[in-house]
């Protein structure tokens, strides 16, 4: 049987484990000096003047929202189309949370949207609009800001697929991260991201308020001084917000420090795989559509988003997913419409393009390890399936 061939998928090689060798064997394996450096190495990476490790990319938000100041009924606008972690969070803080719907080619909330979800729902004032880059593609980054500015609210960039992605303004590169154009950035380090720390989180904002009490946060709110130690003694310390446990290990930033060293190749390798995705599935435009970056934009290509349309074809989307699996293909759907669980649920008819999106798209496999002889297999695969299934001829 032939190699199991997934959506996505960690490199870890030497180096990496040298380096978490390393961490193991120093003084501190938490807030130790592993976890300065990459925090360091994070700043130098985004261009910017805050950067913050934490435990994941879930607490990496929870972290952001708590920084704003985020309390009971504040209205916030988050895609339709979103992993469920941000909701989940909002609606722990209470806050009054609207779905924007997406573009149906693309999956992700625009401007035009927000605007839209504002009006059908009469939102007079605004707190807070999470944009969500899916598939690590920088859509309407620079657009969003110009809203934000319009309506006075701020923005929150969950860019956990975005790392290393970025886009042109007036010929300038902004990178996703530096929050040239947002109040706070979070990244997720999880193994299937760009790069991973094992789990990992990270938080980006140009605000000392922010970042200072993102670091409380992530620690019980606990504040250490030295006044207060030298007048209290050495073992003294306050609480200053009611925090968490979410920081970042040494052994983890080991892990991050190594694997960040090669963020470059490992976002040229997936880039060249989108353009070999994209090539070889040209023929087949209007049934098999690969989403393209757009011009300016610059994705870290952490899914290869694949539209099929199903109507022209006599089988289901499960069963597309079956029968590569049956070759060991495991494609992936990102991600489930937020409205769709139990939990959550509201009326589909209100998110038409959300439901188009959901219906026909999906992420084809993508990582740096990935072999040319797997990409020819997934790529002979589907377009087997496709030929056998055409309700009618292609205009190919």
């Amino acid at each position: 049987m032939a190699n199991k061939i997934f959506y996505g998928k960690q490199f870890i090689d030497q180096k990496d484990k040298n380096n978490v060798l390393k961490a193991l064997s120093s003084d501190l394996i938490t807030r130790g000096k592993f976890v300065k450096t990459f925090e360091n190495n994070l700043k130098k990476y985004f261009v910017c003047k805050n950067a913050i490790t934490c435990s994941s990319g879930t607490a990496a938000l929870h972290l952001a929202f708590l920084s704003i100041s985020l309390k009971k009924n504040d209205v916030v606008i988050i895609p339709a189309i979103n992993f469920v972690a941000s909701l989940n969070i909002l609606n722990l803080l209470k806050a009054k949370v609207y779905f924007a719907d997406v573009d149906a080619n693309t999956g992700q909330m625009t401007p035009n949207s927000v605007l839209e979800c504002m009006k059908k729902n009469k939102i007079k004032k605004l707190k807070l609009i999470v944009t969500m880059f899916l598939g690590g593609y920088p859509n309407n980054a620079y657009e969003f800001y110009k809203l934000k500015k319009k309506l006075g609210c701020l923005i929150v960039e969950d860019a956990c697929h975005a790392l290393g992605s970025s886009y042109k303004v007036n010929s300038k590169i902004i990178k996703i991260g530096s929050c040239k154009h947002s109040d706070i950035a979070i990244f997720s380090l999880h193994p299937i991201k760009t790069i991973t720390t094992g789990e990992g989180g990270i938080i980006t904002t140009n605000n000392i308020e922010y970042s200072n009490k993102i670091k409380l946060l992530r620690s019980h709110g606990i504040l250490r001084s030295l006044v207060s130690s030298k007048r209290e003694g050495m073992w003294f310390y306050d609480v200053k917000y009611p925090g968490f446990n979410y920081r970042l290990s040494d052994i983890n930033s080991a892990l991050g420090i190594s694997q960040l060293k090669k963020i470059n190749k490992f976002i040229t390798k997936r880039n060249q795989i989108l353009k070999l995705y994209l090539r070889e599935l040209d023929g087949y435009k209007g049934v098999v559509d690969v989403l393209k970056t757009k011009k300016k934009e610059y994705s870290s290509c952490h899914l290869v988003l694949c539209k099929i349309n199903f109507s022209k074809l006599k089988i289901t989307k499960k069963i597309f997913f079956s029968k590569l699996a049956k070759k060991n293909i495991f494609l992936q759907v990102n991600y489930i419409p937020l409205y769709k669980f139990e939990f959550y649920k509201k009326n589909p008819i209100k998110y038409p393009n959300s439901e188009n999106y959901f219906n026909n798209f999906f992420s084809l496999p993508v990582y740096y390890q990935l072999k040319l002889k797997d990409i020819k297999e997934i790529l002979k695969n589907i377009k087997i399936i496709v030929d056998q299934n055409m309700r009618y001829i292609n205009s190919k």
